[in-house]
């Protein structure tokens, strides 16, 4: 019994070094998100909107505010990601614009306000007077991208001409106070609104569902986002190990409490 208790123990051991890194992402510059509720991103940043006006992240965020990382010639989740959203500012029960703001900003400092109003009239009707006024596509220089990613903890990493990124959108109060990260491409309205009120609050709620960032990566050569089948593999590994462990252990312990009252 012990002996199999080690080798079950061993291979505890062995499966949980070798996917560390799934359950820390963005801690030791992988892919992925390094929460950072309840902390603050820098509101004096700068950066370019699709009309060409430089404007400044503290006259932006004066509501709660959903905040979207991509790029425009993202062949991934980006464009997905942005029609989800879209998707979801019509079917939520709060007033863009009253209620909250939208702001996507690019992290390719090589995109430009051309390429920021292209991706918004293909996302965003001429019509929708709501949405255009109070969601805006922002662009910036590496410096400003870099700092902006880094206070909310996303990571992501060059390959090519393109990125490995997460996908998710991240809540801020109207004092630029990070409260929810809400992952995937498709979001719950319900969510969203819960969300948005605590956001308004200015109260940070941590996260339930991480599945898409944990389950999907990006690949480069078939440049779409895959479900990787050894991590889940992995992860199903060790919770059947640690079940099995735990058994052992209660059984071994109950044999030795029933010798010692024999005794």
């Amino acid at each position: 019994m012990k002996k199999q208790a080690f080798l079950i123990l061993s291979l505890f051991i062995l499966l949980t070094g070798t996917n560390a890194q799934v359950y820390q992402p963005g801690e030791t510059g992988e892919v992925g998100i390094n929460e950072q509720l309840g902390s603050y991103i820098p509101l004096d940043l700068k950066f370019i909107n699709e009309k060409q006006d430089t404007v400044i992240l503290r006259d932006l965020i004066d509501k709660p505010t959903i905040l979207s990382f991509v790029y425009f010639d993202c062949p991934g989740i980006c464009t997905p990601l942005l029609e989800g959203l879209s998707d979801v500012i019509e079917t939520v029960d709060m007033e863009l614009g009253k209620d909250y703001k939208v702001l996507s900003l690019s992290f390719n400092s090589k995109d430009d306000p051309l390429k920021a109003s292209s991706k918004k009239k293909n996302l965003v009707c001429s019509g929708c007077t709501e949405k255009n006024a109070n969601w805006t596509f922002l662009t910036g220089d590496s410096a400003s991208i870099e700092q902006m990613l880094s206070s909310v903890g996303f990571a992501i990493k060059r390959v090519g001409n393109d990125y490995l990124h997460p996908g998710a959108i991240i809540i801020v109060s109207p004092e630029g106070k990070i409260t929810r990260y809400l992952y995937g491409i498709t979001f719950n309205p319900m969510d969203l609104k819960l969300a948005l009120i605590e956001a308004q609050k200015g109260l940070p709620r941590p996260t339930i569902h991480r599945v898409l960032e944990f389950c999907y990566s990006y690949d480069p050569e078939g440049k779409r986002y895959g479900l990787e089948i050894t991590k889940l593999l992995g992860t199903f590994t060790i919770i059947i190990v640690a079940f099995v462990l735990t058994i052992l252990f209660v059984k071994t312990r109950r044999k030795k409490t029933k010798s010692k009252d024999n005794e």
